[in-house]
């Protein structure tokens, strides 16, 4: 498995390709169908390497950087799924407003003729390309005729919910993650390393493990669930009550946040340690509670209810 992070890093002796191409943030049901699809279009033409072409940053980013989307993943999260989901190699494209001027005939002749020689394409139904996104399925098909290879557009369909990275930031904004985790096929998660915070969950007896929100990346809307942590550096995974938000209940500003209470757990010491955050259903929202006790009664609720959902 080879990432390249430009064209230019593509070895010039590699071998005849099939591409899969999108953005692909999130690496949801509809996206694994699509690189699905260009294992068995590899099978079929003879060809070993499936290369997924994708963009850093977000296109949207660089073009009307105000309507940016939130990230479902970051670059690094989105190779390692698209890796797991079957892929070979990755090139991502480094955007910027050069890229983005390249018409539907260059993004092919640079991209897929020059650099990955391929002889199939993968992309979905609605994939767009090229200087206002003035390519669509339809013209690269024609180019793939011209140049010699074969094109497959992919319905993201997921029964009667088309499957999109939009879709999913819907339901995560209204606290929706078991919408989220059917459209992904597994629990939407957040990794991040723990900070120390105030410590009124080790006080409370509930310690957390504290993991700051990006205003670059997604998250649930804030409120508690049932969920997982899994330490990067060991693997282990740990179910989980979190919390997501400011903690309205004590007075001063605070940064968004994701706090973990390990289950049964005021032995570990997390702090510094990279972890993985999965949410596995919604409990309630977020609440200011008129004073400690309150509170307290409700977290034990909380951990109650997550440890029976959980098993």
């Amino acid at each position: 498995m080879t990432t390249w992070r430009s064209w230019s890093e593509v070895p010039a002796d590699l071998g005849p390709t099939v591409a899969v191409i999108g953005n692909f943030d999130g690496v949801h049901l509809g996206h694994q169908h699509v690189v699905r699809r260009a294992r068995e279009l590899a099978a079929e033409l003879g060809v070993e390497d499936v290369v997924v072409v994708t963009f850093d940053p977000h296109p949207i980013a660089v073009l009307r950087p105000e309507h940016a989307p939130l990230a479902l993943t970051t670059v690094d999260e989105r190779l390692s799924l698209l890796f797991a989901a079957g892929v070979d190699h990755a090139l991502v494209v480094p955007f910027d407003r050069s890229v983005a001027a390249w018409t539907p005939e260059e993004f092919v002749q640079r991209i897929l003729v020059d650099a990955l020689h391929v002889k199939g394409v993968a992309v979905g139904a609605n994939f767009r390309y090229g200087a206002r996104a003035a390519g669509d399925v339809a013209s690269l098909r024609a180019q793939g005729e011209e140049h010699g290879f074969v094109v497959e557009g992919v319905a993201l369909d997921g029964g009667p919910q088309v499957w999109s990275s939009t879709y999913i930031r819907t339901c995560l904004a209204a606290g929706d993650v078991e919408g989220a985790a059917e459209a992904l096929g597994r629990p939407f998660t957040i990794r991040g390393t723990v900070v120390q915070g105030d410590q009124r969950g080790r006080e409370l007896g509930y310690p957390t493990a504290n993991v700051p929100t990006s205003g670059m990346v997604a998250a649930p809307a804030d409120g508690v669930y049932a969920g997982r942590l899994r330490r990067i550096d060991t693997g282990e995974e740990l179910p989980a009550a979190i919390s997501v938000g400011t903690n309205p209940t004590f007075e001063g500003e605070r940064e968004r946040r994701v706090e973990s209470y390990v289950l049964g757990r005021d032995d570990l010491e997390l702090y510094g340690v990279e972890v993985e955050v999965s949410f596995v259903a919604h409990l309630r929202g977020m609440v200011r509670f008129d004073g400690v006790d309150a509170l307290v009664a409700q977290m034990a609720d909380d951990v109650d209810r997550a440890r029976a959902l959980l098993g």
